[in-house]
């Protein structure tokens, strides 16, 4: 039987709502009570926009405020079905979980911790009657399991909104574990607890690690079938998280943990051992304004070393032990350990009198911290840290034309991807947010003749899964094609998915997923030849600018030049590659955050 997938997808729309009154709940939380007619479904430069819906304990919506204070010029572009984040200098934008939903008076309930700064708890604090306030969102909604005996609910104020909202609305009959940390004792809530239910109060300083993994190790570990959903700072959710993992050994899905926040600390000279310091503070002391690669290089050896694991699992190792339990020999350990103290990976012993001794009582600094989380060590050993490093080719590919990863493996990234699972289920975990996106192309009147869809592409899990939510599926038929696909990563999206070779019968559409993404300009041409051998229709969907919101979108053009040796490739480049194979475009489907659906028929 196909897994039930973690979350329900939403139309995303951007909505204005105004201010109806302010409340203060306790010392250290106030409460914005929000209206207006957008809440409910309402039309928009022509365009009909469906009901706010966030039925998830747990949701987010996004907030757009502007630091110059111009807020519509901060707003994305409305999409028929999406949105699309155009480029704003000011764009200021936070994530805040609805405390109510009141669809009858038409009202939403958010809370904001007070703790005197940030752009949106400083509009809070200056909220009055009739302000507006624009917002996207929620994208999804959590699904919890049907059955569980017990559910751990654990987070520090900023979680309160959700586990406030759950209690009240009661999404399972299952017991509540309630454990809230908080700064001081006036931030405690009255909170609707039900027979059966407990609830710690943990007071400790935002953001404390140490505290809050001390607490949840305290809490009774339950028979039965149970889930533990925590929200709190990133950094002190760590040692939670791999508590949980390791040592209570939960599986994926029936843990949720959520870093709600992230605690900036003020970086140290870059000369102190254990100094937590980024590559661009240290690069700007100098006369060189470029950082250095060496923090880079050093934090992807102590992670694919098993250092970082090794010293979060025995703390107080010395170097020579150290390098002992992993098996490095020679002066290796003694090269890395300056650097990852500069960093803040590890920190070492401090005997009081000539300070930092590295050799001896290492533990984790709070840079070593965050490679514990799988997503943050990805930057280091995963598809995109591969990618960097064959930039290292990035002259002569230049020079001589072909992709940096050719130069780099020897083949193409595409044949590489092809002969190794692992890395193409990598592509597949990346194309997961793609799901989010798909609205525009499910709702395409395309589909409303179409019985058998072929499938290709490491998205190909989300088109089904996008089909799923917009009610496709049920006349259905869906194939997938792909020279080397792990068809396991579809179960639970396509029920006994076929994979199939290119000889197989007809469809009466192909839908490419990022199968472009990672082919040179002559693979993409003869995937889409071999593609016009199915059908008549196809679809490809790929990503033609960066996404407005990341940090990174400068660096796209790059890191797609590094995978294919094209650039970011945009709606005409793609055209090109369609003209080319026989295809002519029909039209082009906007889906948001730089994606978009090109539409294909058979010249």
């Amino acid at each position: 039987m196909a897994a039930q997938r973690a979350y329900t997808t939403h139309p995303l729309v951007l909505r204005r709502v105004t201010v109806r009154s302010v409340h203060q709940v306790t010392p250290k939380m106030r409460r914005v009570v929000l209206g207006g007619e957008e809440l409910a479904a309402f039309t928009r430069d022509g365009t009909g926009h469906p009901a706010f819906a966030a039925p998830g304990f747990d949701d987010h919506i996004k907030l757009i405020l502007a630091a110059d204070g111009d807020v519509h010029a901060a707003l994305p572009a409305q999409l028929p079905h999406g949105i699309e984040w155009t480029p704003a200098e000011h764009r200021l934008t936070r994530d805040y979980t609805p405390r109510r939903v009141d669809p009858e008076a038409g009202e939403l309930h958010l809370d904001f911790v007070v703790h005197g700064d940030g752009p949106a708890e400083a509009w809070s604090a200056a909220a009055r009657e009739g302000d507006e306030l624009w917002f996207v969102g929620p994208k999804s909604s959590l699904r919890l399991p049907e059955r569980l005996d017990w559910i751990q609910l654990v987070g520090d104020e900023t979680a309160l909104p959700a586990i406030g909202r759950f209690l009240d609305e009661r999404p399972l009959d299952a017991p509540a574990r309630v454990l809230v940390a908080v700064s001081d004792e006036s931030a405690r809530q009255e909170l609707a607890l039900r027979d059966g239910d407990t609830v710690t109060w943990v007071v400790a300083e935002p953001g404390d690690a140490a505290a809050l993994e001390a607490a949840v190790r305290a809490l009774p570990v339950e028979a039965g079938e149970g889930y533990v959903w925590a929200a709190a700072e990133s950094r002190a959710l760590l040692p939670v998280r791999r508590y949980l993992q390791r040592e209570r050994k939960l599986p994926k899905d029936r843990l949720n943990v959520t870093g709600y926040w992230h605690r900036e600390e003020a970086p140290a000279p870059a000369s102190a051992p254990g100094a937590e310091a980024s590559a661009d503070a240290v690069a700007a002391s100098g006369p060189a304004r470029i950082p250095s690669p060496l923090p880079w290089l050093v934090a992807r050896a102590a992670l694919r070393l098993g250092v970082v694991d090794a010293v979060a699992d025995a703390p107080g190792l010395s170097a020579e032990a150290l390098a002992t339990r992993l098996g490095v020999s020679g002066p290796g350990i003694d090269v890395l350990l300056p650097l990852l103290a500069t960093y803040g990976v590890v920190v070492g012993a401090d005997d009081g009198a000539s300070g930092l001794r590295l050799g001896t009582g290492l533990r984790l600094g709070p840079a070593g911290e965050e490679l514990l989380d799988e997503h943050e060590r990805e930057e280091y050993t995963g598809h995109e840290a591969e990618l960097l490093l064959a930039l290292t080719h990035l002259a002569p590919a230049l020079r001589d034309g072909g992709s940096p990863w050719r130069l780099a493996s020897g083949g193409t990234l595409h044949e590489t991807v092809a002969q190794d699972a692992e890395r193409y289920g990598e592509l597949v975990e990346e194309c997961e947010q793609l799901v989010f996106l798909l609205g525009g192309l499910t709702a395409d009147p395309l589909w409303e003749s179409i019985g058998t869809c072929l499938l290709t592409g490491p998205g190909s899990a989300s088109v089904a899964a996008a089909l799923d939510d917009a009610g496709r599926r049920p006349r259905l038929r869906l194939r997938v094609a792909e020279d080397a696909v792990p068809v396991t990563v579809l179960r639970g999206h396509v029920p006994a998915p076929d994979r199939i070779d290119w000889t197989a019968g007809p469809a009466d559409v192909a839908v490419a997923a990022k199968a472009l993404a990672h082919r040179t300009d002559e693979e993409a041409a003869l995937l889409l030849t071999r593609l016009a051998g199915w059908t008549r229709t196809a679809v490809l969907v790929e990503a033609s600018r960066p996404d407005g919101l990341s940090p990174h979108a400068a660096e796209a053009a790059l890191h797609a030049y590094a995978a294919t040796g094209s650039p970011l490739r945009d709606s005409a480049a793609i055209a090109a590659l369609a003209h080319r194979s026989g295809w002519e475009v029909e039209r082009t489907i906007a889906l948001g955050w730089g994606t978009e659906a090109t539409v294909l028929r058979r010249a």
